[in-house]
């Protein structure tokens, strides 16, 4: 898959956005994307990819401020309801109501880390609506070709 496919969090679904729907999950530091690749388990880490991006996205509610939680009526306790544990269950995630209030307005959420020892400096963006171009300009930086450009080139 391509790091700007959004199709791996489409697949079951994630945190904040519904099964078929893509998404990019970007942390905001290299702390914040190991922690979140091990869900902050350093024992439990899997093999993967890291990249870099580069965003120039409109439309982007910050859900890190308590003012615009409460602005959108999204607390911390929805947000960082368990989500994996519902979709196991074969339930809605009460995470996905964030997606519901907040898709047909705004391109995606910035957000505090869920993940097991996450600090509050740890956030994320969650885009539900991106491109190659503006307004929702988001590209990867790999100067050098390191990434695979098709599926075949990952065997």
């Amino acid at each position: 898959m391509s790091p700007l496919s959004g199709d791996g969090a489409a697949i079951r679904g994630a945190r904040f956005n519904p099964k078929s729907v893509p998404a990019l999950y970007l942390s905001t530091s290299i702390e914040g994307a190991i922690i979140e690749a091990s869900q902050g388990f350093g024992h439990k880490i899997h093999p993967l990819t890291i990249c870099s991006y580069e965003v120039d996205c409109e439309g982007i509610a910050d859900l890190t401020d308590k003012a615009a939680q409460e602005a959108h009526s999204i607390s911390l306790e929805l947000m960082g309801s368990a989500w994996a544990s519902a979709l196991s269950d074969n339930k809605r995630p009460g995470s996905w109501e964030v997606h519901e209030k907040l898709s047909i307005t705004h391109a995606g959420i910035l957000v505090p880390s869920f993940a097991h020892r996450a600090g509050p400096s740890v956030t994320n963006l969650v885009l539900w609506q991106w491109d190659t171009a503006l307004p929702h300009k988001v590209t990867v930086i790999d100067p050098t070709g390191r990434l695979p450009k098709n599926q075949r080139s990952w065997e």
